[in-house]
């Protein structure tokens, strides 16, 4: 069992919903990645969304694009992303990893290859946000012989119609976004998002875990009440943003804000 499944199959049983965490490979600097993905998960993460670099993340609001900055500014590599999670594997083997990005650092080093690294490491799901089901047709297969989860996006506009084919291509989780815009935008209504869930799990078995616009414990409880996972990626990234010249400082600032998170969603 891919470990998305076996951990959304503990966290069901414990009755308890997924806290997932999204940071960018490689920001500020690539050394502290690794102790960062370990911070997260001592805070309370279930599953780690890690970024790739991109210089056009067109999902993206400012925070993320300027993370983006950041690593590319270092040098991060998609390949160098992939060793971070060879080198967190050797210390946790459990905590399930997703990559999330665009496609054109897949692209160059090629479909398969990717593939290959990315099962080798110990990646469990990978999430293109410009590669829609339907676009997937060589891809999808072979992360799907490798046992990597194809993640997609479902938005507010998306039709029923296009939500069911979503749905069918779909593993892992299914990734909604609360927000018509991007990242770190206005804030959500859970009352909004439920009404949104509501279709979706008549056509699905998959997990629902919403993303953009998770600010804090208490916008993350009142997701948690509706979704089978909360998403928060925006408001970490930011903290590391504020703490660039004291890098040493991030990883408990992260804890601090993970933690508050996790504190409200079990409540």
């Amino acid at each position: 069992m891919n470990r998305i499944d076996q951990r959304f199959s503990e966290l069901k049983e414990q009755g308890r919903k997924a806290l997932i965490p999204y940071i960018t490979a490689g920001d500020p600097a690539p050394q502290y990645t690794v102790g960062f993905m370990h911070a997260l998960v001592e805070a309370g993460a279930d599953i780690i969304e890690l970024g790739v670099p991109f210089s056009d993340p067109m999902a993206d609001g400012p925070v993320i694009q300027k993370a983006c900055e950041r690593a590319l500014k270092q040098g991060t590599r998609l390949v160098d992303l992939l060793d971070m999670v060879a080198e967190f594997r050797q210390v946790d083997t459990k905590t399930p990893i997703v990559l999330m990005g665009y496609l054109n650092p897949v692209e160059r080093i090629g479909y398969e290859t990717f593939a290959d690294k990315a099962a080798s490491v110990g990646v469990d799901g990978v999430l293109v946000v410009d590669m829609p089901p339907e676009e997937a047709d060589e891809f999808g297969p072979l992360l799907k012989a490798r046992g990597l989860a194809a993640i997609f996006l479902v938005a507010p506009t998306t039709s029923n119609a296009r939500a069911a084919t979503i749905c069918a291509h779909g593993e892992g989780y299914l990734y909604y976004v609360s927000l018509k815009g991007v990242t770190g935008a206005a804030t959500l209504n859970a009352d909004d998002v439920a009404e949104h869930l509501a279709p979706l799990r008549e056509m699905t078995d998959l997990p629902l875990c919403v993303g953009f616009g998770i600010r804090d414990g208490v916008t993350a409880a009142e997701v948690a009440k509706v979704a089978d996972g909360v998403i928060v990626g925006s408001a970490l990234v930011n903290r590391i943003a504020e703490s660039v010249d004291a890098p040493e400082t991030i990883a408990g600032q992260l804890k601090s804000v993970l933690g508050e998170m996790r504190t409200a969603m079990d409540a």
